[in-house]
């Protein structure tokens, strides 16, 4: 490379990447602690709590989620994310009817520890508006699989559309008493015996 006479040769400077990989780690951190202190004090805890148990500043959670609505639809979709990954996982380990419960139960696990955050879903909020569609979009799909497959094994007999059943489940975890290890039993086994529904020819 030719330069002017005189004139020194201007060194390339490296785009900084680590900058993206810790921005990456303070967005999971955060998403971890709002998850962790969401179950423990409801989607209204202080935000200062949710930045101390990730170990940042409060200006880097308002930097990367700017309104609470922002956070509480992040911690929303990972957990949708987790649960769809968990039917992978699931599918791969037990045969179609098995796999079916497993996911079932997994999803009412998912549905009755976020009651706070449910209740922020339905607050009327637009800000909410979308987590709807995708709720609707991955998690659909991901029972619908798993419900054909079970089917085509012989280990269900009834036909049922997917997103009404997610619905009933999720109407079955929310049924209960607000909180604690007796309600969510109770919606355990409401859904085990929804199940169980599938697999009998006398129903409907």
């Amino acid at each position: 490379m030719t330069t002017t006479a005189g004139a020194p040769e201007s060194p390339v400077t490296p785009r900084p990447r680590r900058k993206r990989a810790d921005a990456q780690q303070n967005v999971d951190a955060l998403l971890d602690a709002a998850k962790a202190v969401f179950a423990e004090a409801g989607v209204n805890a202080p935000v200062r709590a949710i930045a101390e148990r990730a170990g940042v500043g409060v200006g880097t959670l308002y930097r990367h989620f700017p309104l609470r609505s922002d956070l509480i639809s992040a911690v929303f979709r990972r957990e949708i994310d987790a649960c769809v990954a968990a039917a992978s996982e699931i599918e791969a380990t037990y045969p179609p009817g098995e796999a079916l419960d497993r996911w079932i139960m997994r999803y009412t696990q998912f549905v009755a520890t976020k009651r706070g955050l449910a209740a922020a879903l339905h607050s009327g909020d637009s800000a909410y508006e979308p987590l709807a569609e995708y709720f609707s979009s991955r998690l659909a799909p991901t029972l619908k699989r798993l419900l054909i497959a079970a089917t085509e094994s012989g280990d269900i007999i009834q036909v049922v559309d997917a997103t009404e059943f997610l619905s009933a489940v999720a109407n079955l975890c929310h049924a209960g008493a607000p909180g604690g290890s007796e309600s969510s039993g109770q919606a355990e086994r409401m859904v085990r015996l929804l199940l169980a529904g599938l697999r009998r020819n006398d129903v409907g």
